[in-house]
Formats: C-alpha cells, sequence, structure tokens
C-alpha cells in the first residue's frame, strides 16, 4: 500500500478505518513491510488492490450506501440465540440500536416483499399467488390443504437450498428497518465472555480445525506463546475450499476489528461519548510484534475477502443490468440515479484484471466435491446463525449484515450457471436475491473497502 495511494483515500473521504490507517505513525512497518506481496492461493497483490479501489471502487461505493435503496436495513435483532441461554442484552446505551420510524422509510420500499426490487415486481405478487395455486392443481387436483401446505414447504426449502445465510423473515413482526447511516458500526464497550464465546463458537467449530491442532484459532484466546507464522503451518495442509472458509472468516474479523479501532469510544465528557482512532488497540490486534506475527496476515485475510467479494460483484452484474430491475423505492429519479451508478461499480469490478478463481474450488470428482461444497454451505450457514448470539445490538446489527452480505457473495460465486439463463423481462425462478440480500452484499463490501483503501 503505497503512501501515495492511502493518502489520496483519504483525501476522497474515506471513511474512519482508513483514516485510523494513515495516522498511525507505526503503519510503515506494519503494511509497507508486512502486507505487501502476492496474495496465498490467487495471482493478485495487495498493491494492486490497494490502488484498484482508491481510484475506481471507493468514491462511487461511499456514494452507493448513503442512497436511499441501501441505507435502510430490515432485520430482526430480537432472535434468540439457537445455540446457548442468552446472556442477556448489553446495557451499554451504545449498544443501542435506533430502529427507523415508520414515516422515514421510503414508500416503495415499505410497500415491497422481500424479493421485489422493482416496481412491476411489486405488483406481481398476486398474479404469482395464481400461478402457484395452478401448479398445485395441475399437479393433483385431490390433494389435500395439509399436503399442498407440505408442498410448498418443499419448495420454500428448494428455494433455501442455495442460501449461505440463515435469512430473517421479513413478515416478523419483531423485524424492523434501521438507517445504517444513523447506527454506524464501532466499538461500544461489549466485550468479555459473551463476545468471546461468540467468536470462539465461529473459530473452534466452524472453521474446519484440524483435530491435530490443539491452540485455539480465535484471536482473542489467550497466547501460549508460539510464532504466529508457524503455527499457521497447519492451513497448508487443508485443501483449497478450506483455507479459503478460514481466510473469508479471519478477513471478516480483522474487517469488525479494524472498523472498531476506527471508531472507538475513547471517554464520555458530561454524558456525551468522544469517538475516534484508538492506536492501542490497532496495535494489540494488528502488530507483528504484539501478535506475534499474525496481525499482518489477518490484514491479508481482509485483502483476500475483498478479492471474493469483488468477484462476486462482477459475477452478479447481469442480474442487474435486465430492464426489470430498477432497485425501487417509490422515487423515480433517484431510483434511476441509483441503479446508473450501481451498473457504473460493476463495469469497475469487470475491468479488475486479477479475479480470484473460484472455479478452481470444488473441482474434484463430483461426489466429493458437491459433499464439500454442501459442507461449506452448512458451516457458513451456522455462523450466521450465531450472529443472533451477539448480546450488543449495534454488534449484531453490523454483524449479521456483513455476515449475509459475505453468504450472498458466496451464493453468486457458485450460481453462474443460473445468473447466465437469467431472462431479461421476467423473474427468474433459478436465481433471486432479496433486497435484504442486495442491501447486505453491497454495504459489507463497502465495510471492505474502507478497511483496504
Amino acid at each position: 500500500m503505497s503512501r501515495g495511494a492511502r493518502r489520496a483515500g483519504a483525501g476522497q473521504g474515506a471513511a474512519v478505518a482508513v483514516q485510523l490507517l494513515v495516522t498511525l505513525s507505526f503503519l510503515p512497518s506494519v503494511v509497507e513491510a508486512q502486507v505487501t506481496g502476492v496474495l496465498d492461493d490467487c495471482l493478485c497483490d495487495i498493491d494492486s488492490i490497494d490502488n484498484f479501489n482508491t481510484f475506481k471502487i471507493f468514491p462511487k461505493i461511499k456514494k452507493l450506501q448513503e442512497r436511499d435503496y441501501f441505507r435502510y436495513y430490515k432485520v430482526n435483532l430480537k432472535r434468540p440465540c439457537p445455540f446457548w441461554a442468552e446472556d442477556g442484552h448489553c446495557s451499554i446505551k451504545d449498544c443501542h440500536v435506533e430502529p427507523c420510524p415508520e414515516s422515514k422509510i421510503p414508500v416503495g420500499i415499505k410497500a415491497g416483499s422481500s424479493n421485489k426490487y422493482s416496481k412491476v415486481a411489486n405488483n406481481t405478487k398476486e398474479l404469482e399467488d395464481c400461478e402457484q395455486a395452478n401448479k398445485l392443481g395441475a399437479i393433483n387436483s385431490t390433494l389435500s390443504n395439509q399436503s399442498k401446505e407440505a408442498f410448498i414447504d418443499w419448495a420454500r426449502y428448494d428455494d433455501s437450498q442455495d442460501h449461505f445465510c440463515e435469512l430473517d423473515d421479513e413478515r416478523s413482526p419483531a423485524a424492523q428497518y434501521v438507517d445504517l447511516l444513523l447506527n454506524p458500526e464501532r466499538y461500544t464497550g461489549y466485550k468479555g465472555s459473551s463476545a468471546w464465546r461468540v467468536w470462539n463458537s465461529i473459530y473452534e467449530e466452524n472453521c474446519f480445525k484440524p483435530r491435530s491442532v490443539y491452540r485455539p484459532l480465535n484471536p482473542l484466546a489467550p497466547s501460549r506463546g508460539e510464532d504466529g507464522e508457524s503455527f499457521y503451518t497447519w492451513l497448508e495442509g487443508l485443501c483449497l475450499e478450506k483455507r479459503v472458509f478460514y481466510k473469508l472468516i479471519s478477513g471478516l474479523h480483522a474487517s469488525i476489528n479494524l472498523h472498531l479501532c476506527a471508531n472507538y469510544l475513547l471517554e464520555e465528557t458530561w454524558g456525551k461519548p468522544s469517538w475516534g482512532p484508538n492506536m492501542k488497540e490497532f496495535k494489540r490486534r494488528f502488530d507483528p510484534v504484539e501478535t506475534k506475527g499474525e496481525g499482518p496476515r489477518r490484514l491479508k485475510n481482509l485483502y483476500f475477502l475483498y478479492l471474493i467479494e469483488l468477484r462476486a460483484l462482477s459475477k452478479v452484474a447481469p442480474y442487474f443490468e435486465r430492464s426489470i430491475v430498477d432497485l425501487y423505492t417509490g422515487n423515480g429519479e433517484e431510483d434511476a440515479n441509483t441503479k446508473t451508478l450501481l451498473l457504473n461499480i460493476f463495469q469497475d469490478t469487470k475491468s479488475f484484471p486479477m479475479h480470484f478463481d473460484e472455479k478452481s474450488m470444488f473441482a474434484g470428482d463430483k461426489k466429493g466435491a458437491k459433499s464439500l461444497k454442501e459442507e461449506f454451505r452448512l458451516h457458513f450457514k451456522n455462523i450466521s446463525r450465531i450472529m443472533d448470539c451477539v448480546g450488543c445490538d449495534k454488534c449484531r446489527l453490523w454483524g449479521k449484515l456483513q455476515t449475509q452480505g459475505l453468504g450472498t457473495a458466496l451464493k453468486i460465486l457458485f450460481s453462474e450457471k443460473e445468473i447466465q439463463k437469467l431472462p431479461e423481462n421476467s423473474p427468474s425462478k433459478g436465481f433471486q436475491l432479496t433486497r435484504q440480500e442486495i442491501v447486505a452484499l453491497l454495504n459489507a463490501f463497502g465495510r471492505d473497502t474502507c478497511g483496504t483503501s
């Protein structure tokens, strides 16, 4: 990462994570000496990513996140933890998420169902219901109501087979719209055993850790004195797919930590909190000396995460290039501008010359590859469910969004055939994205562009 590129990124209004990186006096030794060169498992170098992101992607993605379609995210923060008895929600006031009043939500967003994103599509729900009823009648007109309901459940189950995340039911009374711009990701003071248990469950139970490795993978676990680089030799013994999985989770964790370090609760004076970069915390999590060499590896995994999501955006472009998709909010002029901006971003992603090759994954014998892909999917889906165990509402909000964004990216990468068969002027039966997935994908990618600028 060149100093010039860092200054340019900051000068273009880069988010607080970038400001943190630029202001750290020890940064050159961390980034320029340690986080450099070609990333493992791909043919892309870090300098190329930095320059591409700083000058092409970041300025546009920042504008996109401010558009109405992408700033309102519907989420259920009250779903119970499915794995252990909850410790109770965080009582720190800064953990609170302020839901968006009904009057503030654009009419086109609150009127649409979860997988409708155009004005035309919002008017086709009744037709689809009739079509579904006709299909049921064609199968067997003597089916009982109970059997018909079971058939619909099977259809829903089939639809969920390409999902890498446990999606919130947007029809639930507990699901609320949140204005992401008014509820920024930052360090709220949430820590301790609750946070440790969440990340420990993610790393130890879901990251394909070999039985021969005894040291915890969780960076929050107490260090046992091993050198970080030598410890990670176990990763080289895994297949590509399992290495990718670990790097994505590590990169996601690094992205979250960068934003927490950049927007940290420093002090509170007369009831007013003061937020800003915490250099000491950054060093604790990423400095090569303090982390025994692990910190730079974590930052490299953030770049790897960025590459995966960048590749997904380049692959999903045909889905949004169709005339049926117009990112409907009810404001025709803004909707048209938003789609134009999004398509410009897609064009930029296509121009990147060193994309990750997802075809190198799950490329063995068909039966084994299919089994491994399903295991990969279910592990990630499990992690998305763990996000409902986070005790801080603001941390849960951003954890769910970024996990869903990455899950959507994975869904896209492994749906190439379905995307190629998309009809131009009608909804696809083979590949669909809900508005929730679209918003999560672009906002999650936006978080990572901040971290890599």
